[in-house]
């Protein structure tokens, strides 16, 4: 008999109670027998009786697992399905997956917990409750078996799908009883397994999305057709804060495929037409007059003058504090400063902002990629002016998301607004890129001023952080900020936590000068700890040298009191050689920080040529995150991390002019090239007893290992980003 944790759950309402940042819910897995049944039209769900919320099984055996989470590239479907499959026993070969709706699931008291997808998330905000789903699925069915056969639950044992009588041998499958077990009530106890008997976390299988990516049966939101749809491309006022004017639609009413051109909100106009190249050619051509309004005049200079100010304010908010910094800086025998910056960057996902919206006066259905369900429901039902209980999202698979389509949902309301100015007809709209370029919701631009203090025998004695730049939550979402101070950005720097700093500085200060730039920030991928990773990391750098100490031991002598951290930073070092010498012209870098929950490290292997050229030949990088649900995804989510996290440390900036962004498209915000990708060597060491994050964590750990391994290999100590602005020639 397996070793199993006891859970106790009500038999009525098997209520699962647990938290979302900000909010609390309530999970009712216990569906009444007139709740139970098939999914609304449009779900995809087959017309059969679901076991509980999580769980269709059909009766040839297949298996239907509802993931409420967002897939959008990191595998989140597919380790979801893995959880719930291995409480419930069942043949993993038969498991297909679907998404619930969020109208659906508020109906229904919010049975699959929150929608939302960021914040690495998926899986470690979600696991307990969805293997608690399978579990009581398994008891159910294993239940429904044993009154067929009047026998007691405790002679029958399940693998694969096959329930199995042990005294007489007589098997049966999930398919055959599923029926029966839909009509059963939940049990008053699940237990779960012991981790040391998975059989299926843990297991690198594969995806369950691949094949039908790889053929192209995959539909995007950019994909989707529907019957008498048509087609709208959009332009809004290219000034933050800037308004729309007017425009003459006279001029373009006549061409090709054009149906209509409407005003959207206060600052865009739309074109609709038969065709997405009819819209965009007409809006091409579209007289249009825009009220530049207050911000015409910002630009990247003045943005950095308000950034240079907060680094020297008499006030700043603290996010860590622990003993006399000041004190400590004073009486150092030698003390280090430096100053880096980190600029605005896009999401710039493959796909652009895109929904498809069909309203009528008393129906409101909305179909696009988005990262939060539910968001995305508020924010159609606000533009269509309708109740919530009569408006739906249909959830598609994601182009890429990396915290747009999470918090902001401008493209949903877009589309709404323009369908109802086209009422009972179904309207895609489909962003430019250079619409998407210049609307987005950027990675806030920070500087930061670091003082260390070093004593007689090198060590770190005093360290002084001061961050001046823009707050995510005052823009987003005021309302998790803790008595004005936005914790978020203090990632990798807090004293405690998911985000804590890995060291024990005996005197610390760390601070956030708050400045607020008309430029809308948002989350994007790894979020604060992508800057303060290289502001701590590279600092750490500057640290050991002016001492005369190698960096890695440097590091190990302020990580007595870390041990996680420090096990992947000696992994990395050990896996690169860091004791041997490195081949002829090739220089190594180190960095490690905790987020998301997860310990991370890497390695950086670089040359510097003459002529500045830069080549990454080699990053090993190590992560803990407690538990690895599907080795081969955390590997190939460490890789897709350092594309994005190096393109961002290599090319990527949005510079301000005229209160508008610069770059329109990927010749000038390029992203990283296949042949400058350097080998990635994964270390996945999971410790067990926690749940860390994997899709952000290693972004923030590439960048200034590079960095590192560049002063190594150039003398050169390169202090902002991106790259492609600084001459990597020796110094």
């Amino acid at each position: 008999m397996m070793n199993r944790e006891r859970v106790d759950i009500s038999r009525r309402d098997f209520l699962i109670r647990t938290t979302t940042a900000g909010a609390g819910f309530s999970l009712g897995l216990y569906l009444p027998l007139s709740s139970a049944g098939v999914l609304a039209a449009g779900s995809g769900s087959s017309a059969v009786p679901e076991v509980n919320a999580w769980v269709v099984i059909e009766p040839d055996d297949t298996v239907i697992i509802r993931i409420a989470r967002s897939e959008m590239g990191q595998g989140t479907l597919t380790g979801l399905a893995q959880l719930v499959a291995e409480e419930l026993e069942c043949d993993w070969s038969r498991v297909k997956t679907e998404y619930p709706t969020p109208g659906q699931n508020l109906a229904r008291g919010r049975v699959w917990g929150s929608f939302a997808t960021g914040g690495s998330q998926g899986i470690r905000g979600s696991h307990l409750y969805v293997r608690k789903g399978g579990a009581v699925a398994r008891e159910m069915l294993i239940e429904a078996a044993a009154e067929a056969w009047d026998v007691p639950m405790e002679e029958c044992r399940v693998a694969e799908s096959v329930i199995t009588h042990t005294p007489t041998g007589r098997t049966t499958s999930y398919g055959k009883v599923a029926a029966a077990a839909a009509e059963l009530f939940p049990p008053e106890q699940v237990e779960l397994k012991n981790p040391k008997d998975w059989r299926l976390i843990g297991q690198p299988v594969k995806r369950l999305d691949t094949v039908d990516k790889l053929t192209g049966k995959q539909v995007f939101g950019a994909d989707l057709q529907m019957p008498g749809m048509l087609n709208a491309a959009i332009r809004a006022c290219p000034t933050f804060g800037g308004r729309l004017k007017s425009f003459d639609q006279a001029k373009v009413r006549k061409m090709p495929g054009v149906r209509q051109v409407v005003r959207v909100g206060d600052d865009a106009v739309a074109v609709v037409a038969e065709t997405w190249w009819q819209a965009k050619t007409a809006l091409d051509a579209l007289p249009i007059d825009w009220d530049r309004g207050p911000n015409a005049a910002v630009s990247t200079a003045s943005i950095e003058q308000m950034l240079d100010e907060g680094l020297d304010s008499e006030d700043a908010f603290v996010g860590n504090r622990s003993g006399d910094a000041g004190k400590a800086l004073r009486g150092a025998v030698k003390t280090v400063e430096a100053t880096y910056r980190y600029p605005y960057q896009n999401h710039a996902t493959m796909e652009p902002m895109n929904a498809t919206a069909r309203w009528t006066e008393d129906r409101c259905d909305v179909w696009c990629p988005t990262q939060n369900g539910e968001a995305a429901l508020q924010a159609a039902a606000e533009a269509a002016g309708l109740p919530i209980g009569k408006c739906e999202v249909y959830k598609i698979h994601l182009g890429g998301g990396f915290g747009r389509r999470g918090a902001f949902h401008d493209f949903v309301q877009q589309a709404v607004l323009i369908a109802k100015q086209l009422p009972g007809t179904p309207v895609k709209l489909l962003w430019t890129r250079e619409e998407d370029m210049q609307h987005g919701h950027y990675h806030p631009i920070t500087k930061a001023r670091l003082v260390g203090g070093l004593d007689e025998k090198g060590d770190l004695v005093g360290l002084h952080v001061r961050i001046s730049g823009q707050s995510i939550l005052a823009s987003v979402n005021p309302g998790w900020m803790s008595n004005g101070v936005d914790m978020f950005t203090f990632q990798g720097l807090l004293p405690d936590g998911d985000h804590a700093i890995s060291y024990t500085v005996p005197n610390l200060l760390v601070e956030h000068a708050m400045r607020n730039p008309p430029v809308p920030p948002g989350f994007w991928r790894g979020v604060n700890i992508n800057q303060n990773a290289i502001y701590l990391e590279s600092f750490i750098d500057e640290l050991a040298h002016a001492a005369g100490k190698d960096p890695l031991a440097f590091r190990r002598r302020l990580m007595a009191n870390h041990p996680k951290s420090l096990a992947v930073l000696n992994a990395v070092a050990e896996k690169a050689g860091w004791d041997k010498p490195a081949p002829a012209g090739v220089y190594r870098g180190l960095a490690v920080c905790k987020a998301f929950a997860s310990h991370v490290a890497a390695c950086a292997e670089v040359s510097v040529d003459d002529g500045g050229r830069l080549k990454i030949h080699r990053i090993v990088a190590a992560t803990d995150p407690g538990y690895a649900v599907n080795p081969q995804q955390i590997e190939a989510q460490v890789e897709g991390s350092f594309v994005y996290g190096l393109s961002a440390l290599l090319y990527g900036e949005c510079t301000i002019r005229d209160g508008s962004v610069e770059q329109r498209n990927f010749n000038d915000y390029p992203s990283m090239l296949i042949n400058e990708m350097p080998e990635v060597d994964v270390i996945v060491m999971p410790s067990g007893g926690f749940w860390g994050g994997i899709g952000e964590p290693t972004i923030a750990v590439a960048a200034p290992a590079v960095l590192n391994a560049i002063f190594a290999a150039t003398g050169k100590r390169i202090r902002q980003c991106p790259l492609k602005n600084t001459d990597l020639r020796s110094a």
